[in-house]
Formats: C-alpha cells, structure tokens, sequence
C-alpha cells in the first residue's frame, strides 16, 4: 500500500520527523519498505510558459514551440507531439541532460523531422505522478515561471528535522523559487 505523508497527517495528529513514524509504523506492524523522495527526481523541471506554438514545417502533429523557462533564461525551443500545447500555456518544462522517470531516458538536444529540440514540456505520466498522458500538464496561469514544482515532500526546516509544512500532495499545489 502507498501514501504520502499528508495523508498520514491527516489521521495522525503528530509532529514526528519522517524517519520516526516509518520506524513506530514498523513497530507496530505495518511494515515501511521504501519511502520515496519525489521532490529529489522531479528537482531538475521547472515551470515554463509556451510564447509561441507553431506548425512544425515538416509534421502534421508537431507544434515548434518557444518556451520561456524562467529566471531570466533565454526562451528555449522545443518540438511537441502533445495535442493541447498552445501559446500561453504554463507547463513542465525538462532541460536537457533531465532523467525522464517515465520514458526511463536522459533527455538530450535532439533533431525531430529537421528541427531542432532543446527540452520538453511533459504529461503527468513522464513525471510518474499520475498515469495521464494525454498531453502535457497544464498548470494554472498564475503559476511562478521558473519555479520547481514541489509534490509529494514535506520541506525540512533550517532548524533541524521538523517538516516546516505538509507536503504537497497530488492534490494541492505548492511552488518553491530555486
């Protein structure tokens, strides 16, 4: 069985650092076999805006799109197959050299039918934090450009080992400026 630590807060009434309750979890019989990070795997994407989305010259399906990454990066190319990538969407935006959880590939600059690709805007699948793959994530409007998409981890404070807050779980948001 999986769950996230969130939704253990909101049966437990507790303060316990994570290590902690996965040992009185054990102890008490419901064994923990591995706790997950996905903060650590999902570090490198950041939240990016589609500035332009256009026709791929050579390809019905493909959309060129220019995509501002954020923190005052210059805007960044890429070629998308996805069905809703359009200009103003905000995404997940992988830079290359980004390990693909659920593709089980490390991006690099690519050429896709002459065009040249220098990321990818991803679907919650490639993520692994929801099997929709349908097209990419469309994130709210609002959301911070630039910043790394927190899910599933509670954030340690600069004092020791106390969460400074839940964790954000698939459905909550939470945004943290690198």
């Amino acid at each position: 069985m999986k769950f996230s630590l969130s939704w253990l807060k909101e049966h437990l009434d507790t303060d316990e650092p994570l290590e902690k309750l996965a040992d009185k979890l054990t102890m008490i019989g419901l064994e923990v076999e591995n706790i997950e990070d996905k903060a650590t795997a999902l570090a490198p994407f950041t939240i990016a805006r589609v500035i332009s989305a256009e026709q791929h010259p050579n390809a019905d399906r493909l959309r060129v799109c220019m995509v501002d990454p954020g923190n005052g990066a210059a805007p960044v190319q890429v070629v998308c197959g996805a069905p809703n990538a359009r200009t103003g969407l905000v995404s997940v935006f992988s830079p290359p050299g980004t390990f693909i959880p659920g593709k089980n590939i490390t991006l690099s600059v690519g050429t896709i039918r002459g065009v040249e690709s220098r990321g990818m805007l991803c679907s919650a699948a490639e993520l692994q934090i929801s099997d929709d793959h349908d097209g990419i994530m469309e994130l709210p409007a609002d959301a911070p450009i630039g910043a790394i998409r927190r899910m599933g981890r509670a954030r340690r404070s600069r004092a020791g080992n106390q969460p400074d807050a839940e964790p954000a779980g698939l459905h909550r948001r939470a945004w943290h400026r690198p």
